[in-house]
């Protein structure tokens, strides 16, 4: 994978430069930062960044250079296996497992206090209303 990552990001130099584009000016229109443009380019750009945000990285590089991004794809479809794309979920959607406890670290204390507060005051202000008459 590592040959044809290499031989990705000399095209996309090499375009690049065709388009006359500075690295910064890239980095300017995409938001990628130059270091991992950079990494594209020089087909090292799995060694720094989990495999899901190089791949998003490359893929909107090649859209920037108005590259065909489902050629891209079909051409080099090891580049598009990277490490780190295979993620382990114990928890999700779907499963049966529980985090936690139901209690949620006693997430629900505050809304009893504000519940029992608002109780309180009701009563309160129920007995008063009736011992000065307005009831």
């Amino acid at each position: 994978m590592s040959g044809e990552l290499k031989e990705l990001g000399e095209k996309f130099r090499k375009k690049r430069e065709e388009m006359q584009f500075t690295l910064r000016e890239v980095e300017n229109s995409t938001s990628i930062r130059t270091s991992f443009i950079q990494a594209i380019e020089e087909g090292t750009i799995n060694e720094f960044l989990a495999g899901v945000y190089a791949l998003g990285f490359i893929k909107q590089y090649a859209s920037f250079l108005q590259l065909d991004v489902e050629g891209i794809m079909k051409e080099y479809p090891r580049v598009f296996r990277m490490r780190g794309l295979h993620h382990d979920f114990n928890y999700g959607i779907g499963t049966l497992e529980m985090r936690s406890s139901l209690s949620g670290g006693m997430k629900w204390l505050p809304n009893l206090l504000w519940a029992g507060g608002i109780a309180a005051a009701i009563v309160i202000t129920y007995y008063f209303a009736k011992a000065v008459g307005l009831l």
